[in-house]
């Protein structure tokens, strides 16, 4: 493989447009860009996951979600290009299940927080959110691989299973969301 890229910068953006894999270029205020924006932001803050004090297991995984979502940002940076499939999902159903097997069962919503890690996948967890809500959005009115969205929704799910899984790794204690503290506090 030649070098991709041999200038960090090109100028050609300087007019508020960006290119995409295709060679077309679009406004870099387009939803396309906006759901390739949320999947940088979301793979940079698992390489943050990957730094912080985890499970070599957990971080195998982590590398593994990182090259997809680098796949994916290339599906939407090549419109009618599809390369997440079924078993990606399917692993990471695999994951969820596993996981989520020795974790007590939630009998109210939890706050985000708990170690350092886990609070970290809770951050991750919402950003994924986010990315889902902008693909829904470009799915709305242009051609999008039904498995990538299944695959950016599962990965939330397994984000939340992994911060549950941090923290009782790490002995630390969930914090379960108390309706009544509204009518206690000051």
């Amino acid at each position: 493989m030649g070098d991709r890229l041999s200038r960090i910068y090109t100028r050609t953006g300087d007019d508020g447009t960006t290119g995409l894999a295709n060679g077309n270029r679009v406004d870099k205020s387009s939803i396309r860009i906006e759901v390739i924006g949320n999947l940088d932001e979301l793979n940079s803050l698992i390489g943050v996951i990957e730094a912080s004090d985890i499970p070599s297991d957990i971080s195998g995984y982590l590398l593994n979600i990182q090259h997809r979502l680098f796949d994916i940002g290339g599906e939407i940076a090549t419109p009618g290009n599809a390369v997440t499939a079924p078993e990606s999902i399917i692993r990471l159903e695999e994951l969820i299940d596993s996981y989520n097997e020795d974790l007590p069962t939630l009998k109210e919503f939890i706050l985000p927080g708990g170690s350092l890690s886990a609070s970290l996948c809770h951050l991750a967890r919402s950003v994924c959110r986010r990315c889902e809500r902008s693909l829904v959005e470009l799915s709305r009115t242009e051609y999008l691989n039904p498995e990538s969205l299944h695959y950016i929704n599962r990965l939330s799910d397994l984000l939340f299973v992994l911060a549950r899984a941090l923290n009782q790794g790490k002995g630390g204690k969930e914090i379960l969301w108390d309706s009544e503290r509204l009518k206690r506090s000051v």
